[in-house]
């Protein structure tokens, strides 16, 4: 069975179903509401989990009301939680879902991620095949680095660039300016920087000078919204990879995953579940 970890944020997420996101001063009617954790780091956990049959979720959260049902609700997923509670709020965001499924989400408080100081039980990554980080102080980033396989959003670009911390692999929407890779930024640079296009697919270069594209995966079902397929995307590659999938086969995998997450209400509910798909054993380069 494959080891693998997820070393970032959780959110608590508040969901509204609107048939359109409203104008400035206008008042619309949600059709539902409901209330879940989510954040790059929780999507990622729970998909992992689904994927490879356990997973160890390094975090931190707000020592309230909404940190503590939080957590609760992502060890109720299978989630394996090593996390500090700070003493500050929970960061929490509000989610509009429009007639289309895509989302628009306004989030509250700083986003909090582990500390390599932390008290957690670090020395679990020393034998992880693969882990994906989305937040967390530069120590907690290096304790990353363990994982025989390391991949990091490029939300953190300024973090990546500071820390100098080797990357297997960078990933990141290409319709994001702040999440926009850009050739030379990180030194050493990854050996495999993938960006995503949603429903037009994406690109992938790798640090030998290779480059192409992949398409965006059918949706297998009624799509309910788009809530969780990047970070659903990314932990699908993060285990192909890990797996030893090659590039191709990869990013074909994880574009499955995000695919499938778009079939499920908020983030949890359409992530692919599978045994582990057939793999060997080399690594992206």
């Amino acid at each position: 069975m494959m080891k693998v970890a997820v070393v970032g944020h959780v959110e608590w997420i508040e969901f509204a179903r609107v048939d359109r996101v409203p104008l400035a001063g206008e008042i619309v009617q949600a059709s539902e509401t409901w209330e879940r954790p989510g954040g790059g780091g929780a999507v990622a956990a729970v998909q992992l989990r689904k994927l490879a049959g356990s997973v160890i979720l390094f975090t931190a959260f707000g020592d309230d009301q909404r940190g503590h049902l939080a957590r609760s609700e992502l060890e109720s997923l299978g989630v394996q939680v090593a996390a500090r509670f700070r003493t500050q709020p929970q960061r929490r965001g509000f989610t509009f879902l429009d007639a289309r499924g895509e989302r628009t989400i306004t989030v509250m408080g700083d986003r909090m991620g582990p500390r390599g100081s932390d008290s957690l039980p670090w020395d679990e990554l020393n034998w992880a095949d693969a882990v994906y980080f989305t937040a967390g102080d530069d120590e907690a980033l290096r304790a990353a680095r363990r994982a025989r396989l390391l991949v990091a959003t490029s939300r953190v670009l300024p973090q990546l660039v500071r820390a100098r911390v080797p990357l297997d692999v960078v990933v990141g929407s290409g319709r994001d300016p702040a999440e926009r890779y850009r050739p030379t930024l990180l030194d050493p640079p990854p050996r495999l920087v993938v960006t995503t296009m949603g429903r037009r697919g994406g690109s992938f270069e790798t640090a030998g000078g290779r480059a192409g594209r992949y398409r965006a995966a059918p949706v297998p079902g009624l799509m309910a919204d788009s809530y969780g397929c990047g970070d659903s995307f990314a932990a699908g590659l993060t285990y192909a990879l890990g797996a030893g999938l090659e590039i191709e086969e990869a990013l074909e995998f994880a574009a499955r995953c995000g695919a499938a997450c778009l079939t499920g209400r908020g983030p949890f509910a359409g992530q692919l579940t599978l045994h582990g798909p057939k793999a060997g054993r080399q690594r992206a380069g």
